[in-house]
């Protein structure tokens, strides 16, 4: 399988073994080198701190050409994040750049955790409660981070 990967792909993923992002770990399926478990810390500071979220990227055979397709796992509240784990985020879509890399996108989900933007939602009901209660809205949050995004015991 590793022969037929393209160059740039076998590099990112030595570079994420080699040089990890902080918070995030990305491991590629050992079947597949095209898709990736990642585990992602709930940034500090946000009502996702503590959380431990699971999601998962694939690279489609048009990468770099073609964004990474990423979802999570792991059950979240926020605006821009539908019920079936689905990233509301432009360098996913119309603003990807085959500049970009892995890290790239996983430091971005990471940082939409950390800055929900309800103007551009993708569940518009929670973006609606964190529009009209954000206080409220954030508590919900924390809550199902509790209640969803815990770590594994060790």
């Amino acid at each position: 399988m590793a022969a037929t990967l393209p160059k740039r792909i076998t590099k990112e993923i030595e570079r994420l073994v080699k040089d990890p992002v902080p918070g995030i770990v990305a491991q590629p399926h050992e079947d597949n080198l095209r898709h990736f478990n990642v585990q992602m810390a709930g940034p500090t500071q946000s009502p996702f701190e503590g959380g431990e979220f699971r999601l998962e990227l694939f690279l489609p055979e048009g990468y770099p050409m073609e964004p990474p397709m990423v979802r999570f796992l792991t059950r979240i509240y926020h605006p821009n994040i539908d019920k079936l784990g689905r990233i509301c985020l432009d360098i996913l879509k119309d603003k990807w750049s085959p500049a970009l890399q892995i890290r790239t996108v996983l430091l971005s989900i990471q940082a939409l955790l950390s800055a929900p933007n309800p103007d551009d939602p993708l569940d518009n009901g929670v973006a609606q409660h964190w529009k009209d209660n954000e206080k409220d809205a954030i508590a919900t949050a924390t809550a199902w981070t509790k209640q969803y995004a815990q770590p594994a015991p060790q």
